[in-house]
């Protein structure tokens, strides 16, 4: 028996995965956004709200509440932008701009250039972290899990905006090519 899988059937399932991961990216950000709201202002108790398991955080916000606040303000920063990347990729999905007779439009060209700017900003930020995060680190502030603060793989964000540059560039020779190809028939 051989089961075959359509593009529909695939585009759907990923349309799936994009909602999970989209919800689960915004429920991320807003843990981050009130977690740094309640800690800063109406209980600093609440520090051990935030997904940091070595306490890292804690630590830093006895040292000094503004280097708590520059960490969290990127964490928040480097959240958004994955919940926006993937916001992006659902209402692709829901406005039905992407047409498998006609691949390349500006549509498409648009999408992948907006992504290609919001990995670009994610590996910025991610990077700005990790360094500020040394920074606390050789200051003795502690030694912090930068998988769990979000502030590793910036090299893998900037990698990743490098090839959907080209992508767009691609796409965009595709639309020259299928325009000429119109403008023959």
């Amino acid at each position: 028996m051989e089961i075959k899988i359509t593009t529909n059937q695939i585009l759907k399932g990923l349309q799936v995965l994009s909602w999970i991961i989209f919800i689960g990216l915004c429920v991320e950000a807003g843990g981050i956004i009130v977690n740094t709201i309640i800690t800063s202002f109406i209980n600093p108790h609440g520090m051990r709200n935030f997904w940091d398991r070595e306490g890292y955080l804690s630590s830093v916000y006895k040292f000094d509440q503004g280097y708590f606040m520059v960490i969290t303000l990127v964490m928040i920063i480097v959240a958004v932008l994955k919940a926006i990347m993937f916001y992006l990729i659902v209402k692709l999905f829901i406005d039905k701009k992407l047409s498998i007779s006609r691949p390349f439009s500006l549509e498409l060209k648009h999408f992948i250039l907006m992504q290609a700017f919001l990995v670009l900003g994610i590996g910025f930020f991610a990077h700005l972290g990790y360094k500020f995060t040394i920074w606390l680190t050789e200051k003795g502030v502690g030694v912090a899990n930068l998988h769990s603060l979000n502030m590793d793989g910036a090299d893998v964000w900037f990698f990743m905006a490098v090839v959907l540059f080209i992508i767009v560039q691609v796409v965009n020779k595709g639309i020259e090519v299928q325009q000429e190809n119109d403008l023959t028939i």
